[in-house]
């Protein structure tokens, strides 16, 4: 079976509306085929890269040991088939439990590498997929930077492509109920294209 990883940053957890998409997708994949792997970077304690951190890692790829448990995080992120960020709409992108995520996966030689006209991903899933909700209405506007880093990120990367589902509105409408609930249903056939 194929993996799926579900990096959830949704620390409200039941309260969450992300959460609710994340349920959704998950929801919609084919039990048959996918296992789904869950990361949530609060819980793993995962820090932000200090100048101690980065010695301690540029010193296991100078001795190219990759297979290092301070590596597993990216190496599971590399292997995946579908790569699922559950992270809501915060300070015009997302929660820095993600970046701190990305920080940690981010291993020259696992995720990407360094190739003569820039870098190459090296990670082999078809898809990275953001979930997310808004409060407001960004989609398309200067003051929405989360999907549009993790699309770069797809291409960082090397997956195939990017997707996002998106609820937004929700802190302006007077039922945010149906919006939720639409987003849901794009999450849930979204994990049935897999």
């Amino acid at each position: 079976m194929k993996e799926v990883l579900l990096v959830d940053c949704c620390v409200r957890r039941e309260r969450s509306r992300t959460a609710r998409l994340a349920r959704a997708f998950v929801k919609g994949l084919d039990e048959a085929r996918y296992t789904i792997s869950v990361i949530r970077p609060d819980e793993e304690r995962m820090r932000p890269l200090t100048g101690e951190s980065l010695r301690e890692r540029d010193r296991l790829l100078e001795e190219g040991a990759l297979d290092r448990p301070r590596f597993d995080y990216a190496r599971q992120f590399a292997g995946a088939e579908a790569v699922v960020f559950a992270a809501p709409f915060w300070d015009m992108s997302f929660p820095a439990l993600l970046k701190i995520y990305v920080e940690n996966i981010s291993v020259e030689g696992i995720t990407f590498r360094t190739v003569a006209d820039g870098l190459e991903g090296l990670c082999r899933g078809r898809k990275l997929i953001l979930l997310t909700t808004r409060g407001g209405y960004y989609e398309g506007t200067d003051m929405e930077q989360g999907s549009s880093y993790i699309r770069a990120l797809r291409k960082f990367y090397g997956f195939g492509e990017f997707a996002c589902v998106a609820a937004e509105g929700l802190d302006m409408a007077p039922d945010p109920e149906p919006l939720v609930a639409a987003a849901e249903e794009k999450a849930r056939a979204l994990a049935a294209t897999l």
